[in-house]
């Protein structure tokens, strides 16, 4: 009993007219303390794509072992304006361009070569990489500094190769996060006023969940550097703002459901908060640790994701249930005008969505049976879908690193922009070079130099395929089968091209394991929640096909409308983990409810109150989440706009199909046999004879005009 005391008090305290203030300055102390703490950290600036363990990055270890480790090469690629084969003249300028690439680098640049047709010439130079693409960043625009100082009229002059890529993409994320978190804010201040339908009361959820970002960054930047993660800063903001505004939606919510019943405003935020509480924790707490199975991923950049965006939303869930409530009490009734509730005031608040729900519940099968359609049409998208794109296709927007390797490959083997790297025992170094030569697509072999010790050769192998193609993907499991049939040459084959394809064997691996621990985790928490095996399997059944449907439909819009043949590697498992842990969200919110309709109408006429209830705040949530996963395509990246647009377009269906139509289409349909085994709830209300075509469960009461 003093435990109960206890947490009932809880609420009490955050909103009680001394308490309020108390917790808003313990808040604001914890907040100044946290950031003080962790203000000036930064997240690591990695971005391997393969497995530590994969073949790949063994060849990167190896490869410290040679002089010059931290040295790679890039390829400035020359073409004419006007299509036409370079001149004695233009090639002549190349060769007196080379002096100035020297000085700027400091090292020594090949004699430009031309390709066989005569229209194109490349000069190979290393330069000095940095232990990130920002470092790189500037060494390539230097570099491009000097070239333009240098132009050669009517000759074009683009820089390309792996170091160039990676400076690019650099680059194209200056300003893109400010740029990012700017229209999340817009979008959340839109649509919370439209949803408010007040010039106040937007802004208080709005700064709670701002200052909640901000501090999520710095946390999560200091928990990437202690346990060296990478991860994408841009789609932690985006966790944080969504869900910290759905959880403020859905406690304001029921607290002007509250402000209806009494004249004391903090009682009834109180009693909002006892109500929400326990969904907002379960729908979090089920976020986070789904989001925690990704440690178990073997890409760097999945698995760091997973455990900074589970701080990031267990500081969203601290700021809603423990900043926003004192704020709201200091506030008072007067934050909701010029639409102030008042005790006894008749409001028609989910009218739409009882008219809605009650159709359902009367034609069950019908409603059962349109949604899995829609469905089914939307997961059809996934025929004819592929994973994995080119280093090219990845960019959103134009860069000349991908604009040379266009260039080079029309006039080049498009394998030279990024060869294979090879390291072998250097007294097997002869035979690996005669397994790799006599394969088909093969352009040569080139040993580039011994380890320190002599004891390691590596060598570069260029190939005829463009990077990133199937074609290129085959070459490299062809040279690794010649390579490591060696005897004794222990033979490794890495460089971007193998990194690529370890990538993808990385990916299909962690979708493969991840993918049901997310499940599992998913069925447990509603399994907890509900205490019922019925309902979380049939509820986890229609989230994976309502999961499955958006990447389908969001892989058909990327093909058709954007020119996106494939998906990356990465967008299907982070999408079925994000659409399967948020619609596990709102399947909280709704059937949560419904439990406790259920006691007092019956279960079928306990969801369709359910619905009722939560439809508008559910809707509202799911079009903020969904518009704020959609601020992403502001990002220059293909990846990030393909997981904003698959993310966003489930979120949608989910809200206002799945949990207005199919659940209770299904609860209707299975009756008290959702609770199995546990006991069915016995409605306390008196029942009624059914009239036009309504159910004669005994279960169905008639609706009141006005939902609390």
């Amino acid at each position: 009993m003093s435990e109960i005391r206890v947490r009932r008090s809880l609420p009490e305290r955050l909103t009680s007219r001394r308490g309020a203030w108390v917790s808003i300055a313990v808040v604001l102390l914890a907040f100044v303390a946290l950031f003080g703490l962790f203000g000036q950290a930064d997240a690591p600036a990695g971005s391997d794509v393969a497995p530590p363990t994969s073949e790949s990055a063994q060849v990167e270890e190896a490869l410290t072992q040679f002089p010059n480790n931290d040295e790679q090469s890039v390829l400035i690629v020359a073409a004419r304006d006007d299509g036409a084969a370079l001149s004695d003249a233009d090639l002549a300028a190349l060769t007196d361009l080379v002096p100035a690439i020297d000085a700027e680098t400091g090292l020594e640049a090949s004699p430009p070569f031309t390709s066989d047709d005569g229209d194109a010439a490349v000069i190979q130079t290393p330069i000095t990489v940095g232990e990130h693409n920002g470092e790189n960043a500037e060494t390539i625009t230097s570099l491009r500094d000097v070239l333009a100082a240098n132009s050669i009229d009517g000759v074009s002059l683009q820089v390309t190769g792996g170091p160039a890529f990676g400076a690019d993409i650099s680059a194209a994320f200056d300003g893109a996060d400010f740029t990012l978190l700017i229209v999340t804010i817009a979008i959340v201040a839109l649509l919370l006023i439209l949803t408010y339908r007040s010039p106040v009361l937007w802004l208080i959820p709005l700064v709670v969940v701002a200052f909640a970002d901000q501090l999520a960054g710095k946390v999560t930047a200091a928990v990437g550097t202690a346990l060296d993660l990478q991860f994408d800063a841009g789609i932690i903001s985006v966790l944080v703002f969504g869900a910290g505004t759905n959880y403020a939606l859905l406690l304001i919510s029921r607290y002007r459901e509250e402000l209806g019943k009494t004249d004391d405003h903090r009682a009834a935020l109180a009693s909002a908060w006892r109500a929400t509480a326990p969904a907002i924790v379960a729908s979090n707490l089920t976020v986070v640790i789904a989001l925690a199975t990704l440690v178990l991923a073997v890409i760097p950049g999945t698995r760091g994701l997973g455990i900074s965006s589970a701080v990031g939303l267990l500081i969203a869930l601290a700021a809603v249930l423990f900043a926003l409530p004192p704020v709201l009490a200091v506030c008072g009734r007067r934050v909701f005008w010029p639409f102030v509730p008042r005790p006894g005031q008749t409001r028609q608040q989910g009218r739409v969505w009882h008219g809605v729900a009650t159709r359902v519940v009367r034609r069950p099968w019908v409603a059962l049976v349109a949604g899995a359609a829609l469905l089914a049409v939307m997961g059809a998208g996934l025929f004819g879908t592929s994973i994995g794109l080119s280093q090219t296709e990845k960019f959103r927007v134009a860069s000349e690193s991908a604009a040379g390797l266009e260039t080079l490959s029309e006039h080049f083997p498009p394998g030279e922009a990024q060869p294979m790297v090879v390291v072998t025992e250097s007294g097997e170094t002869n035979e690996v070079i005669n397994a790799i030569e006599d394969l088909p697509g093969i352009v040569r072999v080139t040993p580039t130099g011994d380890s320190e010790d002599g004891s390691l050769t590596k060598l570069l192998v260029t190939g005829e395929p463009a990077p990133g193609t199937q074609d290129s993907l085959d070459l490299v499991t062809d040279v690794r089968d010649a390579a490591h049939g060696i005897t004794g040459a222990e033979a490794l084959v890495g460089g971007p091209v193998a990194a690529d394809l370890d990538a993808r064997d990385g990916n299909l691996r962690d979708l493969l394991v991840i993918a049901p621990l997310v499940l599992a985790v998913s069925f447990v928490v509603l399994l907890i929640l509900l205490r019922s095996l019925v309902a979380p399997f049939l509820l986890l059944l229609v989230n994976i096909a309502s999961a499955v449907a958006a990447i389908g439909a969001g892989a058909w819009l990327s093909r058709v409308f954007f020119d996106q043949d494939a998906l990356d590697l990465q967008v299907p498992l982070l999408s079925f983990l994000f659409l399967v842990a948020l619609g596990i969200d709102y399947t909280i919110f709704l059937v949560h409810r419904a439990k406790n309709e259920a006691v007092e109408y019956g279960t079928r006429q306990g969801m369709v109150r359910a619905v009722a209830g939560t439809g508008g705040v559910i809707t509202s949530a799911g079009i903020v989440l969904a518009a704020v996963f959609a601020a992403l395509g502001v990002l220059p990246l293909v990846t990030l706009g393909q997981l904003g647009l698959i993310v966003g377009l489930g979120v949608i269906v989910d809200t206002l199909v799945v949990r207005t139509v199919i659940v209770p289409a299904i609860f209707s349909l299975v009756g008290d046999r959702i609770w199995w085994p546990g006991r069915a709830p016995h409605a306390r209300r008196a029942t009624f004879t059914p009239q036009d075509g309504e159910s004669g469960h005994e279960d169905h009461v008639r609706e009141p005009a006005t939902v609390g």
